[in-house]
């Protein structure tokens, strides 16, 4: 197999758990950046933008930039530009993502929120949703707020979900996220959601294309063994899975798939790498 050229890396429950760094995982990813291989960050994370990401990162010794994060909002933007340009879309996430979610025209479904109303690409709450995009989970996904999401499906509104996790890790334990909604709503409106962010194939060729590498040359690193390292495989990128964050034995059991590498966490990448001599080989570890 050609030598590794570049790590994909998703951020929550790989690198940190609530924005705090795990054990060795700066020093592994100086190591990865002075090894001269390319980077970039992969979430699904929805609360924030990738500037307040790569702040955070940065503060807590990461070596990045806002230009090595990508994030689904990000890819959202992009897939609704592309195939559904000039829709009004409902948001339903928690935290404010606007800032990468350029160029998205929004319906207000809160009557009681005025702060976007002089924003140009910000609708009354009597406009019609052409698309309700789902974000991250959080205290707004509430009876109303779901319920008005599913008044917007019956009047034929397109669903768009960032992701489709079930549940992050915190420092509080395992947190339910959006993927849980998300079934529900599929279910009562009689629809499918468009997916955008991982684990979508779209979203690892967008950051093969971002650090200029073909897939077989290209490492993915993360904590969910579907959205993460199976669905980087089936787009020929070797997966590596990491026992930390939402990594849980069960779940990698019930895989539809084996990980090509299941690791500690990422402070042991540097030494898998080292092992292979650079290279990605399809073994457990």
């Amino acid at each position: 197999m050609d030598a590794v050229r570049a790590v994909l890396i998703d951020i929550d429950g790989v690198l940190t758990v609530s924005w705090r760094p795990l054990p060795g995982a700066v020093e592994a990813l100086r190591h990865i950046r002075d090894s001269g291989l390319a980077v970039a960050l992969l979430t699904n994370t929805t609360s924030r933008t990738r500037a307040s990401i790569a702040g955070t990162l940065s503060d807590a010794g990461f070596p990045v930039t806002a230009d090595d994060i990508l994030t689904a909002p990000a890819a959202t933007a992009a897939y609704l530009a592309e195939y559904c340009p000039g829709a009004r879309c409902s948001l339903l996430n928690s935290g404010d993502i606007r800032e990468d979610l350029a160029g998205v025209r929004f319906v207000e479904d809160d009557q009681d929120d005025a702060d976007n109303q002089d924003d140009e690409n910000v609708e009354g709450p009597d406009a019609v949703a052409d698309a309700v995009v789902v974000g991250g989970a959080g205290p707004g996904f509430d009876y109303a707020a779901l319920n008005r999401a599913f008044g917007h499906l019956q009047r034929g509104a397109r669903l768009v979900a960032m992701h489709r996790n079930l549940y992050w890790r915190t420092e509080r334990g395992l947190q339910l996220d959006s993927g849980a909604f998300l079934l529900g709503l599929e279910k009562a409106a009689g629809t499918e959601a468009e997916v955008t962010g991982k684990p979508s194939p779209a979203f690892f060729e967008a950051a093969l294309a971002h650090v200029g590498v073909g897939a077989d040359r290209a490492l993915m690193v993360g904590d969910d063994v579907e959205n993460d390292v199976l669905a980087a495989q089936r787009a020929g990128i070797t997966g590596i899975l990491v026992r930390t964050g939402k990594y849980l034995p069960q779940t990698l059991r019930a895989a539809s798939g084996e990980p090509d590498h299941v690791i500690d966490s990422f402070a042991d990448l540097p030494a898998l790498l080292g092992r292979s001599g650079g290279r990605a080989q399809r073994s457990s570890s």
